[in-house]
């Protein structure tokens, strides 16, 4: 019977993955349920075929594996899956949602990211939560502070003026008890930050390593947090047909609600990856702060639109640029000679 499947749902999970094969004509050949250390043997056995799974923690492991046996994966959205299930939601359910949305020739695919690509983005993620840790810890502090009178002035980088007064004995307004237990916080911040630092000097090596982040920093507004973001997350410009494509991705481009041949266009839509997004926009707000008044073409840009929507649209534009030389080569600089 395994020699008649043609095509595979899997839903994967921690310990139970559930497998629901198909024939050529879509009839169901094979249901079952495996355990985690059973999956690769399972399809080891089976003759190459169409496999797909959900786009989940863990998805593209089992891609990179069942692609290694030689094996067809595609990758699918979640949210692309769930129109499929039939009835109420359980591993089976889901399995053939999967087994018959993998097959929809309009269905879109998840890309596979290559362990390479991880390695880099759990760089990115780990930082992420470090910096997160550190604003917590430092709100923490003004908060605990503030409850004796004790404000220090705002922005990140002057919570050392607050530290220093905790780590002063001489300073009254700060009870012992609570200035012990506040330089416990003090000391989780400091290492916190060396972390960070440490972490920052990973991605400059990893960005002086590719000729791909290089010519990506090129770009005004690209550093190197986001020029290594972007090259790990993209496997392939080519995945993308245009720059428009690329930008509707990040999920940079309006919401569309048109109907009766009247196209209406609402925000940006925010789909796709937000941490790509948020470091486009954060490279566009520095750019619209150091070169809003000395470029023209965005002085003229902050004139005629609201300085939030500017943002975005540099956003966009850089994001355009971006697919334009990883797709094509070259740097930004003989890209502006070539235009001129």
């Amino acid at each position: 019977m395994r020699d008649e499947v043609h095509v595979v749902g899997l839903d994967i999970a921690k310990s139970v993955f559930q497998v629901h094969g198909a024939d050529q004509h879509g009839r169901a050949i094979v249901r079952r349920k495996l355990r985690r250390d059973d999956v690769e043997q399972f399809f080891r056995v089976l003759p190459s075929c169409l496999v797909g799974l959900e786009a989940c923690p863990g998805a593209h492991f089992w891609g990179r594996l069942l692609r290694s046996m030689g094996h067809e994966v595609r990758l699918i959205p979640a949210q692309y899956v769930r129109p499929y299930v039939k009835t109420n939601k359980n591993d089976a359910a889901d399995a053939e949602a999967i087994c018959e949305a993998v097959t929809r020739p309009t269905m879109r695919f998840v890309p596979i990211k290559e362990e390479m690509q991880q390695e880099i983005l759990v760089i990115h993620r780990v930082r992420e939560m470090l910096i997160r840790q550190r604003t917590q810890l430092i709100n923490a502090i003004r908060g605990h502070l503030a409850e004796f009178g004790v404000i220090g002035p705002n922005r990140a980088h002057n919570i050392g003026l607050l530290t220093v007064l905790i780590e002063d004995e001489s300073e009254a307004r700060i009870p012992p008890v609570a200035r012990h237990a506040l330089r416990y916080l003090v000391e989780q911040l400091r290492e916190v930050k060396t972390k960070l630092a440490r972490i920052d000097s990973n991605l400059v090596a990893v960005a002086r390593g590719s000729s791909a982040c290089r010519r990506l920093m090129t770009i005004p507004g690209v550093g190197v947090v986001t020029a290594s973001a972007l090259v790990s997350s993209m496997r392939d410009p080519a995945d993308f047909k245009s720059g428009r494509h690329f930008s509707a991705w990040l999920g940079l481009v309006p919401k569309q609600h048109s109907t009766g041949g009247k196209e209406q266009l609402g925000s940006i839509s925010k789909r796709g990856n937000g941490y790509l997004r948020k470091l486009l926009i954060h490279g566009s707000r520095s750019l619209m702060r150091w070169r809003g008044r000395t470029w023209i073409w965005l002085a003229k840009l902050r004139d005629r639109r609201p300085a939030n929507v500017a943002v975005v649209a540099i956003a966009n534009k850089t994001a355009r640029v971006v697919w334009a030389l990883l797709r094509y080569g070259g740097t930004y600089g003989a890209l502006t000679r070539e235009a001129a």
